[in-house]
């Protein structure tokens, strides 16, 4: 049942790639242990059976994220299943959630981010595409998926925006400041038309052989890229947004902007993903407190 469910995540859900890949990843891996219980189909699934697929995942020491998402797969599946008249009651509510962990990413330190887009080695088409690349992810704090998607028409120059397409193709549109409007100005003039093929289309960034960049390749450049510079915590784009958010705030920024700059849909995810330094605190903390001026 596992294709006609896929059809329904992408129809009904709108769910993206990732989570398709990952939910039929986990409900695979729950079909080959109930066939190893003596299950004979979905119509077998109880909630002590999901309760003992996922005790063996814990034994087995899987991340806590991880049981949080298989738990979340099942959920839906038995929901589903449930309302095509497969199982005559839905275990999943039954279910508990794993608490997930706040692990946050490395963060660059503001000096080292400078350093970073400053020091950049921008020969070739290449070197102008990756210094468009870490701007904008950067500038911007989008998710590297997001960068891939992009199109030349999101780009407004004049207004210094653009316009992303976030989870469950939500749009919002996140200013740019001039240091990513000068690196994309000049890997659209010379370096993308170096790239270029008949595969390009619309495709704002390209890979060396000419088609819409992938996420893996754009992965790549910020660990190479990184890595050239020296002397810094090597990180993954997911790292670059969580710096982007972070220096928003150290900067001032009310977390309600952040949460609209990220595509965040509820503030408490922006609450966990983001984080204010401790020298932002104590900054505050010397301003706005009476006994908090230090001679």
């Amino acid at each position: 049942m596992l294709p006609e469910f896929a059809k329904f995540l992408k129809a009904e859900r709108d769910v993206s790639e990732h989570t398709l890949r990952a939910y039929l990843g986990d409900l695979r891996d729950l079909s080959r242990y109930g066939a190893t219980v003596g299950l004979s189909g979905p119509a077998d699934l109880d909630v002590n059976v999901l309760r003992a697929w996922l005790a063996r995942q814990y034994a087995m020491g899987l991340a806590r994220a991880t049981l949080a998402r298989r738990t979340a797969a099942a959920r839906t599946f038995t929901r589903w299943l449930h309302r095509r008249g497969v199982l005559p009651s839905d275990p999943g509510p039954l279910l508990g959630t794993p608490k997930r962990t706040r692990d946050l990413p490395t963060v660059l330190a503001q000096d080292d981010a400078g350093r970073l887009l400053d020091e950049m080695d921008v020969t070739g088409p290449t070197g102008l595409r990756d210094l468009a690349i870490l701007e904008v992810l950067y500038g911007t704090g989008m998710r590297v998926s997001e960068l891939c998607g992009l199109d030349i028409d999101d780009i407004d120059s004049s207004r210094k925006t653009v316009r992303v397409f976030g989870k469950g193709a939500k749009e919002r549109m996140v200013p740019l400041g001039e240091p990513a409007l000068r690196a994309l100005g000049d890997w659209l003039r010379a370096g993308r038309p170096n790239l270029v093929t008949e595969a390009s289309g619309p495709a704002l960034f390209l890979g060396v052989r000419g088609g819409r960049l992938h996420a893996t390749s754009a992965r790549r450049v910020v660990h190479s890229r990184i890595a050239e510079v020296g002397e810094m915590p090597d990180m993954a784009p997911h790292g670059l947004r969580h710096s982007a958010a972070t220096h928003l705030l150290e900067g001032g920024a009310d977390l309600r902007s952040v949460q609209e700059i990220l595509g965040h849909a509820s503030l408490q995810t922006t609450q966990l993903y983001t984080h204010v330094s401790v020298e932002r605190l104590k900054q505050v903390h010397r301003q706005a407190h009476p006994r908090g001026v230090v001679d």
